[in-house]
């Protein structure tokens, strides 16, 4: 066998997949998000990721029934490329690749004021905005955040291109890590004089009324699409028809405990309005206020810091992976260069499928951070809809197609995700139009781009056909 018809190694467990998946959702979201849910829906925040989850959870059904049925890498593009023709299939990628990747650029633009943040704790910067310019080659100077930000870029990128089973334990250890800081965050909280039950929340809704839950859903719905990131390395996964439903299910119910017990501590001690006002830095400022120092550490706001620039990296590194995977997926398909679809002979990666994406993310950095997040929520709400709606017609064109895994209820789960997901895309897009055309304009332009490789690639190069990609998913 030739590497160019190798597939990954098998090398991840269910612990690996489980942590890929709450890596991501348990990743910037937590730490930048929570203020911007405070800001438009008051002390309803708490209701905005609650119902974030609910809404996940039945796209998350769907994505478990068809990762058991078609165990093949890729996440929602590889179920979409089963059942869809292949101009439908090829958005399904290209929408999920750019999301992902952009994603990954909101990461790293979070984890960079996050790190000097952790500098400045221990003396060894200014404030982080007091820190100036780096200086390069030719006189340009660059953003400290930008520069940082390119370099975990870079340094992810890096260890993914070289080794799949690094990344994955890289991720379980980043993930355990920034999970037992928020655990220790939120036993403070809940045992500190300032969290009164129920003082802090009332009343619920803040000035925007109960209608402002919808446009904060919309905005915050990416910090619950890592699921999604799950189902990209299906061939790496160890018996992933079993494995990978169980991993889905374990990171969304743990992700949405995990973000329920925290914004319940931070407006339990901040009060809503505090929250907002702290913004990015929200936890952190509650946790200075309740925390003890610490031996060696020193206050506890520093120990929450340090957990934000775990929680980034590791939100980071899902996202590299994933990305690269849809790429490779889109590749191996025919539906991007093969080069791209293909394994690197020495390092058993998507070697280029994993450059391709670090180039997009690189040039992404000098975004704004709040329009790479609506960028990527809108692209991961458009590829759910898409991903509800396949999983209906598999059921109907292959009703004997083998089902390890099948969601109670059908098709109830998929209807309503399909519901839910546009009402959130409507609502976001609205908002968008008055709050950041830049983001929209963006969005506009990488659909047009993708149409134009369409043309040139899919039309102008001989590809798999779609009976071909039937054969190889197994279908009985």
């Amino acid at each position: 066998m030739s590497h160019d018809q190798r597939k990954p190694a098998a090398e991840l467990g269910l612990l690996d997949a489980t942590m890929i998946g709450m890596g991501a959702m348990i990743g910037a979201g937590i730490f930048v998000l929570t203020g911007l849910a405070a800001e438009i829906a008051g002390p309803a925040a708490i209701l905005v990721f609650a119902l974030n989850g609910v809404v996940t959870a039945f796209t998350g059904l769907s994505y478990a029934e068809l990762a058991a049925s078609i165990p093949k890498s890729g996440g929602g593009y590889a179920f979409v490329r089963e059942v869809f023709d292949d101009l439908a299939s090829f958005v399904m990628g290209w929408m999920l690749w750019f999301a992902y990747m952009i994603a990954g650029t909101l990461y790293a633009l979070g984890f960079a004021p996050n790190f000097l943040e952790l500098l400045h704790v221990y003396g060894l910067v200014p404030p982080p905005d007091a820190v100036g310019a780096v200086s390069l080659v030719a006189g340009v100077a660059v953003p400290p955040e930008v520069a940082l930000a390119a370099v975990a870029v870079c340094l992810l990128v890096s260890v993914n291109a070289v080794s799949t089973a690094a990344s994955g334990s890289l991720e379980t250890v980043f993930t355990i890590v920034k999970v037992s800081i928020l655990v220790v965050f939120v036993a403070f909280g809940l045992t500190s004089p300032m969290f009164v039950p129920g003082a802090e929340f009332q009343p619920l809704f803040g000035d925007g009324g109960p209608f402002a839950i919808l446009p904060a859903m919309g905005l915050t719905f990416i910090a619950f699409e890592g699921y999604d990131l799950i189902t990209t390395v299906t061939e790496e996964v160890e018996n992933p028809r079993q494995n990978i439903p169980r991993a889905i299910f374990i990171s969304l119910a743990a992700t949405v405990v995990v973000y329920l017990a925290v914004v319940t501590v931070a407006i339990g001690t901040l009060g809503a309005d505090g929250l907002a006002e702290a913004g990015e830095a929200g936890i952190a400022q509650a946790a200075t206020a309740f925390m003890p120092e610490f031996p060696v550490v020193g206050e506890g706001g520093a120990v929450i810091v340090f957990g934000a620039v775990f929680s980034t990296l590791t939100a980071l590194n899902a996202v590299v992976i994933a990305s690269s995977r849809v790429a490779f997926s889109m590749g191996r398909e025919g539906q991007l260069l093969p080069r791209v679809g293909r394994i690197h002979h020495r390092f058993g990666t998507p070697f280029v499928a994993i450059l391709a994406s670090s180039v997009v993310m690189l040039f992404a950095v000098v975004l704004p951070t709040k329009s790479a997040g609506n960028m990527s929520s809108l692209f991961f709400l458009l590829s759910f809809v898409v991903v509800n709606g396949a999983v209906i017609r598999l059921r109907r064109e292959r009703p004997n197609l083998t089902r390890p895994y099948e969601m109670p209820l059908y098709p109830l789960p998929p209807v309503v995700g399909i519901v839910l997901n546009l009402v959130l895309t409507g609502v976001l897009v609205e908002y968008l139009v008055r709050t950041d055309p830049l983001a929209l304009a963006l969005s506009a332009g990488w659909i047009g781009l993708g149409l134009v490789a369409y043309v040139l690639v899919v039309r102008g190069e001989s590809a798999p056909t779609a009976a071909e990609s039937a054969v190889e998913a197994g279908d009985d």
